[in-house]
């Protein structure tokens, strides 16, 4: 009897429970999740959008070419930031699924163990969306679906690349209609989110073009700071939400897991 209850409830997984384990992970572990969060995600992001701005502005004929080299490069930097915020952001997602904690210099260990890997994974990610969305819209989507786990399963199992892709596919398999369900609502909450942002520097007088006309380039430091704030609250929480959905899907698929991720990055 008892099994026939657990194989009833393993027949889907929730939405709100994926919204209230990323909710959970972040108010549980502010300080790793927020902080790596802001420190390798918004800022580096803040500092390549000022540097790009600034440099093209100022930048003639003949220097054209060495800012974009090095705008490239500075890219490149900014990529692998972001991978290790992912990275570390699973991480605290996991821990506190196993009912634990991760520290910030745990999940920073995590990001930098995997970001590399992450960056290999983005990269044909994207070559393949773009291929999908190059066919109409509805190929991309399903594609993105059907990967929306990949990066997680790479960080938590640590199986490569390319497995990850096979990973995401299994499991969401049964269940990608929810997960569209999830992201259209992601979508609507990040709407709202960037319309209150948006009211917040309109009443400020600190959107960008109005800080680009009076200051030639230059955002205002309340149009930093509150840049800054809104970049951080989206990475942490999209990122937690991505881990939390593959968190519900391996629960749900192959049943509830001890914790192994502190084996991987033993």
């Amino acid at each position: 009897m008892a099994s026939n209850a657990a194989s009833i409830e393993r027949t889907s997984f929730s939405i709100g429970t994926v919204l209230s384990r990323s909710f959970g992970t972040l108010g549980d572990n502010p300080v790793a999740t927020f902080g790596i969060a802001f420190l390798f995600g918004a800022l580096p992001q803040l500092l390549f959008s000022y540097f790009l701005s600034s440099s093209l502005a100022m930048a003639d004929r003949s220097s054209t070419i060495g800012v974009i080299a090095v705008s490239l490069g500075s890219y490149a930097i900014f990529l692998l930031f972001a991978m290790l915020v992912q990275g570390a952001l699973v991480q605290a997602t996991m821990a506190h699924a196993d009912g634990g904690r991760a520290s910030f210099a745990q999940c920073l260990g995590a990001g930098l163990t995997m970001a590399v890997p992450l960056i290999g994974l983005s990269i044909l990610m994207l070559l393949g969306l773009l291929i999908g969305f190059s066919f109409l819209l509805i190929p991309g989507i399903i594609l993105y679906i059907m990967w929306s786990v990949a990066v997680p399963a790479l960080v938590a199992e640590g199986s490569g690349v390319f497995a990850a892709f096979g990973r995401s596919r299994a499991l969401t398999k049964g269940a990608r209609w929810k997960i569209f369900g999830l992201f259209v609502l992601m979508v609507i909450l990040l709407w709202i989110f960037y319309a209150v942002v948006g009211v917040l520097m309109l009443a400020s007088g600190t959107l960008p073009m109005a800080a680009m006309a009076e200051n030639g380039f230059t955002p205002s430091p309340l149009y930093l700071l509150i840049s800054g704030v809104s970049s951080t609250l989206i990475l942490a929480f999209w990122g937690t939400v991505q881990a939390s959905l593959y968190v519900a899907l391996r629960d749900w698929k192959d049943g509830p897991q001890g914790s192994a991720l502190a084996d991987i990055f033993a």
